[in-house]
C-alpha cells in the first residue's frame, strides 16, 4: 500500500507534467503526425502518435553536445533533457540541425524542481531564459509557456507525485515547475540568407 501511494509519478502521470502534456500533446496533434517524420531526445513518451515515421532516442545513445551527422525530421521533441546537458547552447544548436528547415521542435525543462542528477542536474531555465537559448540556435519561438503552484513546488520537494484528485491544476505564475516551447526551424536560415 504505501509503494502504491508514495511512488514516483512518471512522464504522463507526473502533477507537475499534466497540463504540459496536455499542451504538447495538442500543439503536436495540430502539425499533423500522420505526415510528419519525428524524433523524440531520451524517451518514448509521444511514441503512440500516428507518425509517418518516428525515432526515439534513449539517454546516452545521442549527445546533443557532440552529435554524429544527424538525419533531419519535421519535428523534434526534447522533454526534460537540456538541465541534464553540459552545453545547453551547443544542445540547441544540435535541436536546429536535427530539425528539417519548415520543421517544429518542441522543448520542455523543469524550473522550481529539486535537482535530479542522471547522472548530471546542471540547469534551470525561465520561460524568457529558454526562449533564449532556442533563439541563438536560429530557432523561432512560436510560443513559451509554464505552470506550477506553490503546492506543486512543496509536493515535489521529495519525490514527483503522480496526479491526485485532490491535486489542483490551477497555474500560479510565479511558482512555475515546469516550462515549455513550441518553436520552428525557419524556412531559410539567418545565417544561409545572409551569405
Amino acid at each position: 500500500m504505501r509503494a502504491t501511494v508514495l511512488r514516483d509519478g512518471g512522464p504522463s502521470d507526473q502533477w507537475c507534467r499534466i497540463v504540459m502534456n496536455r499542451s504538447i500533446r495538442e500543439h503536436l496533434d495540430s502539425l499533423k503526425p500522420e505526415v510528419c517524420s519525428a524524433v523524440e531526445v531520451s524517451g518514448t513518451t509521444y511514441a503512440d502518435m500516428p507518425w509517418q515515421s518516428y525515432t526515439p532516442t534513449r539517454y546516452g545513445d545521442l549527445d546533443l553536445c557532440a552529435p554524429p551527422a544527424v538525419e533531419q525530421h519535421d519535428v523534434v521533441i526534447c522533454e526534460q533533457v537540456l538541465e541534464h546537458v553540459e552545453d545547453p547552447w551547443r544542445a540547441a544548436h544540435t535541436l536546429h540541425d536535427l530539425c528539417r528547415p519548415g520543421g517544429a521542435v518542441i522543448v520542455s525543462t523543469p524550473f522550481l524542481v529539486r535537482v535530479h542528477p542522471t547522472p548530471y542536474d546542471f540547469w534551470r531555465f525561465t520561460e524568457d531564459g529558454l526562449r533564449r537559448v532556442l533563439e541563438g540556435a536560429g530557432l523561432v519561438v512560436d510560443e513559451t509557456a509554464g505552470w506550477g503552484s506553490k503546492r506543486a513546488v512543496r509536493g515535489n520537494l521529495w519525490r514527483f507525485p503522480p496526479m491526485r484528485p485532490w491535486h489542483s491544476l490551477r497555474n500560479e505564475a510565479d511558482f512555475p515547475v515546469v516550462i515549455w516551447a513550441f518553436a520552428h526551424r525557419p524556412e531559410v536560415d539567418a545565417s544561409a540568407a545572409t551569405s
